[in-house]
Parts: C-alpha cells; structure tokens; sequence
C-alpha cells in the first residue's frame, strides 16, 4: 500500500531540494511508501522491528548497535511487513504510549541513536515532525541540538481516537505535555488547525496552515469520454473513508434507472486488514446482481493511478470522519475529473479554494447518490468543474508554493530561537 503522509512528505522533500534547499528526509519506522522516487535516506531509524522487540522484551532495549541496525535492514523490514503486519489502533495503545513517552519510554535506545547521529552527521537548523504522534521526541531533539523542533499536523486524530478507551485518553494527555516542546505547528488545512488548537491546548500563534500541493507531472485529462458513466474511489478501501456509503449511492442510481448503464471503480491502498470488509462488500454487490458493474482496483503505481483517474465520470471518496485535508481530491481534478465530497472536515474549505465539485450531506447515501446523479446527467456543468478544478489545482496547489511557505515557517523559527538566544 502507498502511505499519502509519505507521498505529500517525499514530494515536499523534492520541491525543497529544487528551491536550493539541503533537506534530509530521515525514514522512522518503515522504508516509505510511496508511488514516486524515494528521496529518504538510506538508513532506518526506530526501526519497526526494533521498537516491537525493544516493547516486548527487555532484553532487546539493551541490545548493541550492530545488532539493532541489522534488524533495522529495509530488506528484512519489507519482508516481515509482506506479510500483512497489524497497524490497527487496538494493536498500538502501549506502543503508542512509550513512543510518546520518548527518553523515558521504550524505546529510548532509537531515540539516543538518532540524537547521536544527527549530530555527528546532518546537524540540522530546523527539525520537522511528520506527524504529532512522533512529539514525544521533540524535548530531547530540541534540547540536544538546540534548534527548533516544527511539526506538521495531518490527519492524527482519528488514529487516537481508534485507540481503546483508556490508551486514547492516556496518549491525549500525554501529547498536552509532548507539544508544549514544538515551536511551531503546520496543519494542512484551516479546519485541521483548529481542530487540533483545540484538543491540544495550542497557542494559536504556533499555528501556521500551509495547504497540501501535489506534483502534478504527468496528470492530465483522459482523451476521450468514458464510455459509460463512471463513478471512482481512491482512497484506502475501508470503513472510515466511506466506500460503505459509496456503494449504496451507487445502488441507488442504478436502482432509480434514469442512469441504466453507470458503473463504479474503486482503487487504493489495500492490504489482509481490509479483506473481510472488502469482501462484505463484494457479497452485498454480488447478492444485488451489481459486482460486474463494479471493479477493485489495489495499490496502483503512479502510472495505474493516473490511468484510473482519467477513466471516470466523477469522483468521490465519502469519508465519514473530519478529513484533515484529502490530497485524493487534488489528483482527480488535476485529471479533470469533478469531486462530490461530504459537507464536513476540510472539504468545504478545499472546495471553496479549488472549485471543482460539489458538497452533499454527510453519512447520507441518498443525497450522494442525488448529487452524483446530477452531474452524470449533465455533461456541461461536469465538464466547467473539471475544467475549473484542473487549472486552480495547477495554479494554487503546487508543491513548490508548499515548499515555500513551509521554509518560511522554517524561517521564522530560526529567527524566534535566535532572538531567545540573544
């Protein structure tokens, strides 16, 4: 499966390279996953093998660096992930709470180690965060190498929130602190800031909102018109991004008949997790007499999701939670494809800023199902958002204005430490 933070973090790392910019993109965990050229360095650091051991046995917190980077090798990473590893929130809480307990969790051999490192190797001016879940790093990463310690903010808290009760609780509580040690926060969109702001006590003068961009290289519009109309999904095929919901709208529009011949596809990541509700899926479809008017399509390449993209009618992807932005949404108008995406998380404010497509009620299969239907039946106004969509994804969302005002940011808090200092 591709991971969109690592998508929209390797992309950022390129476009900071093109602006003349010396960006090291340290991999934690696992090699990244994504559909473009891999611009991390070669080296793991937290290791997804080390960190499960070093959780489970004691033994393996005291372990030598040439046994822990051994088990830090991509190769061996990659095969035990081949085989489907468990990243549900249920499986994560203790995990998650040593992560966030930094020095004094876990794990604190791996974070010794990449303080050592940094230091001896690429001693930054400024040190980026991926994502909040990684906080609990911050104090000793700031204090060691006394620069400033930024964090982008993209889609954390539904992770969180999936966590048993008294994890989900623990871990909250426990990034109050942790956050307290950022200097400055870069949420992807308006909405996820203030959501955020809020359940993190955030001062709002640390928040500076850089929207997502994408590169779009390559995207263009499909030659020719789908010869039936064709409804896509791109997104993890999974509950929570709604494909549920999709499918009832699409059995609504075939069962009302003024479109007889509309056909759904349906792409993206997929892995042993999502087996059972895919196939839940699949059953219903196939009980309607619908599944040969439907296609999965898991883990395109690059190259598979732009041919995708440009095969559809329109697009949807009904997430039922506050997405904190939606880079889907980009990539099928930059294809020219319109959007109809539910009235809630950042999607109106993406809309607003993009055009492109419509909003229908959340968690509502009948108004999706309305709303798609009234595009498919009108190919002027289908035609005028993809247009309109397409020229402002390629106007206001590239990635070199991503990489701009993230530096900017980078900036500021070089100068804030430098005054403080002074």
């Amino acid at each position: 499966m591709y991971c969109g933070s690592c998508m929209r973090d390797n992309t950022l790392v390129a476009a900071m390279r093109k602006l003349g910019h010396d960006v090291v993109l340290v991999p934690l965990y696992t090699p990244l996953k994504t559909d473009e050229p891999d611009n991390s360095l070669e080296r793991m650091f937290f290791g997804g093998v080390n960190v499960f051991l070093q959780q489970k046995a004691a033994l393996f917190r005291k372990t030598p660096e040439w046994l822990d980077r051994g088990l830090d090798n991509r190769g061996l990473i990659n095969f035990a992930t081949s085989f489907g590893i468990k990243t549900s929130p249920e499986d994560l809480g203790d995990l998650m709470l040593s992560m966030l307990m930094g020095e004094e969790g876990n794990q604190k051999k791996e974070l010794d180690k990449l303080v050592r490192w940094l230091k001896e190797h690429n001693k930054p001016d400024v040190l980026c965060l991926s994502n909040v879940l990684l906080a609990g790093m911050a104090r000793r990463l700031g204090e060691a190498l006394k620069i400033p310690v930024v964090c982008t903010l993209q889609g954390e808290d539904f992770f969180l929130d999936g966590l048993p009760p008294a994890h989900a609780a623990g871990a909250w509580e426990l990034l109050r602190r942790c956050v307290t040690h950022i200097d400055a926060f870069i949420p992807v969109s308006h909405y996820y800031g203030r959501t955020m702001q809020t359940r993190l006590n955030l001062p709002a003068e640390k928040m500076h909102v850089v929207h997502n961009g994408m590169d779009a290289t390559g995207f263009f519009p499909g030659i020719k018109r789908p010869e039936r109309p064709t409804i896509g999904y791109l997104a993890r095929m999974s509950p929570e991004k709604g494909l549920r919901i999709l499918i009832e709208a699409f059995k609504l529009i075939r069962a009302r008949g003024a479109i007889k011949d509309a056909c759904l596809r349906i792409a993206g990541s997929y892995t042993p997790d999502n087996s059972v509700f895919v196939d839940e899926i699949k059953t219903s479809l196939r009980n309607d007499g619908l599944l040969e008017h439907v296609e999965f399509s898991p883990n395109l390449t690059r190259a598979g999701k732009i041919e995708f993209l440009q095969s559809l009618s329109v697009f949807s992807v009904p997430a039922s939670y506050g997405e904190s932005f939606g880079l889907y949404v980009l990539e099928a108008l930059a294809c020219a494809v319109p959007v109809v995406q539910p009235e809630h998380g950042a999607f109106p404010e993406l809309l607003q800023s993009v055009g492109g497509g419509i909003l229908y009620k959340p968690d509502d299969s009948g108004d999706l199902a309305a709303k798609l239907e009234e595009l498919l039946l009108d190919d002027d106004r289908r035609a005028a958002l993809g247009a309109a969509g397409r020229a402002n994804v390629l106007s206001k969302f590239t990635m070199e204005r991503v990489a701009r005002e993230v530096v900017s940011v980078f900036e500021k808090c070089r100068l804030g430490l430098a005054r403080n200092a002074g």
